[in-house]
């Protein structure tokens, strides 16, 4: 039940550039370090998530097999005192046996009732027995999972209580990061930041038909917009935030985080890349949706609007999943 979580990355702190060509540099730097403990983060709560839906589980399942190991115990009782009562009317007498029916009969169908009645109580007793030992094992097998039940909730309220911890941590590190990245960005040149601020393509772009097209056409709309790290929009957006959401309005849902979207869908190859597929990079911390065989549109990192780029610019390739067609 319980997963690892990678390490934070470490944290660099921003030292005065010698050039602008080191202020460029540093900027990039800090700002792929941001974006891994970005998805880091996300990556955190996310299984915070899943972490509370398997506590939620198991604490549920505690409240039922209680609840069945009470209704077993009350059976059992029950049972027991029928069981009792034949046993006790055994030992007095009142149970008979054929021989001594044919002895105290009167007649043939007196006989005949005697043997029916006799045949009842060893029914009636039988199926008691039966009941008492239905009961008794229901009530074992509820203790049982009961127990299994509160270790599980145990370990998961545990695992919580470390994965509240790493996200507070991670929170730390990102928004220290986020300052060392506006930091470094304002040491660039003019012509630096106009280069880095700028939307870029905005002309209109054809897009397939199908929900691979409707997800391309979605992040296209979003150019100009803002990167936020966690961002989901309307108008701010991270990079996995931004894919996520182009494949939820085309009415297909993925995962979050960079990581489980470079692992959605099914691999396909450099040379078969086409428009809706995701590209992952860097080691899973940066996803961007391809345009074409050549291009992305992406939300890149502080500072830098969603914008169009080629398929290469944001790093090496860790994967590429076509999600529809």
């Amino acid at each position: 039940m319980a997963a690892s979580i990678a390490p934070a990355s470490a944290v660099a702190q921003p030292n005065s550039p010698a050039n602008a060509s080191e202020a460029l540099k540093q900027y990039n730097e800090l700002s792929e370090q941001a974006s891994k403990l970005n998805e880091e983060l996300l990556q955190a709560e996310e299984k915070q998530a899943q972490n509370q839906e398997e506590l939620d589980k198991a604490t549920a399942d505690v409240t039922a097999a209680t609840q069945v190991g009470d209704q077993a115990k009350a059976d059992e009782e029950t049972f027991r005192q029928q069981v009792d009562k034949f046993t006790e009317a055994s030992f007095e007498g009142a149970r008979f046996n054929q021989l001594s029916a044919l002895l105290v009969s009167d007649s043939q169908q007196d006989f005949l009732n005697r043997m029916s009645a006799l045949g009842v109580l060893a029914s009636d007793n039988f199926e008691a027995l039966d009941k008492l030992s239905g009961a008794v094992a229901q009530a074992s097998d509820a203790t049982s999972k009961a127990i299994e039940a509160q270790a599980r909730a145990k370990a998961a309220n545990d695992e919580a209580i470390k994965i509240t911890e790493d996200i507070k941590k991670r929170a730390a590190d990102l928004d220290t990061q986020k300052k060392d990245v506006k930091a470094a960005l304002n040491k660039l040149t003019g012509t630096e930041k106009k280069t880095l601020t700028d939307s870029g393509d905005m002309g209109e772009i054809a897009v397939p038909s199908g929900a691979a097209g409707a997800a391309v056409a979605f992040a296209l709309l979003q150019r100009g917009d803002a990167y936020v790290y966690g961002g989901t929009g309307p108008d701010g957006w991270d990079c996995s935030g931004l894919v996520m959401k182009a494949y939820q309005n085309a009415g297909i849902s993925i995962p979050r985080t960079s990581q489980g979207q470079g692992a959605a869908g099914r691999s396909v190859s450099r040379a078969e890349v086409t428009a809706g597929d995701i590209i992952a990079y860097n080691g899973f911390s940066h996803v961007g949706l391809a345009i074409s065989n050549t291009e992305i549109v992406h939300a890149a990192t502080e500072g830098v609007p969603v914008k169009i780029t080629s398929i290469d610019a944001p790093g090496s390739i860790s994967s590429i999943r076509r999600i529809a067609g």
